[in-house]
């Protein structure tokens, strides 16, 4: 087994490979406005940090999100595209299954990443593998109605303390964390869904109102 993972569903490009036993090699920026430049150049890194090449890869796996329009699909297009070149399986993980997996908390608790606009993107967990509610996105202070008294993880948590008082890291997701959640799920014979985006609301470019159609006379 060999598996590339990426995640740019958060400011954070991530990468990694995970050899069915270690993360061998990761790469992680975080810089929001940058995700369709620095992914490619990630992936070269961490191949060469490995010494690998790409088509030693026998699966991909990618972050679904949620997340922004533009910085989500850059990461599921790239690995819709690298599977389709090498002819090798790719695999969905919802980005804040990642977190939780990371963040290993032992009981109940949330994971919350910044949506922008004054908003959060959340889940409520079991535990670090076991996700008890559909990702959603509102605003903190309806959310904290929802998770209060509970652990909250995530960079939407420490952005809006007040609202989270209870905030640990990991601030973003990190590849190595997927790569290792999805080979888990798949060594006990759990199917991992295809890599559709997680949106959950429409982009933020929008088509302006009042738009003057020109037809041709």
């Amino acid at each position: 087994m060999l598996l590339l993972a990426l995640d740019t569903a958060t400011p954070a490009v991530t990468v990694a490979l995970y050899d069915g036993r270690d993360v061998i090699a990761s790469s992680s920026q975080v810089d929001a406005r940058r995700h369709g430049e620095l992914l490619l150049p990630a992936v070269d890194r961490v191949l060469a940090e490995s010494g690998l090449k790409l088509d030693a890869v026998t699966g991909v796996v990618a972050g679904t999100g949620p997340g922004p329009y533009t910085g989500l699909r850059v990461g599921l297009m790239t690995a819709e595209t690298f599977g389709l070149a090498l002819g090798v399986p790719v695999h969905g993980v919802c980005t804040l299954d990642g977190l939780a997996y990371a963040a290993d908390l032992p009981g109940p608790f949330a994971v919350v990443t910044d949506a922008r606009r004054k908003e959060v993107y959340w889940a409520r967990y079991a535990d670090s593998r076991t996700r008890v509610t559909d990702p959603a996105v509102d605003r903190p202070d309806a959310v904290a109605g929802q998770v209060r008294g509970l652990p909250t993880v995530g960079a939407g948590a420490l952005l809006y303390p007040d609202a989270f008082p209870q905030a640990h890291e990991p601030e973003h997701v990190s590849a190595a964390a997927l790569a290792r959640l999805a080979a888990e799920k798949l060594a006990a014979g759990e199917e991992l869904p295809a890599p559709r985006p997680l949106y959950l609301r429409r982009p933020d470019a929008q088509v302006p109102k009042n738009y003057k159609v020109v037809t041709p006379k």
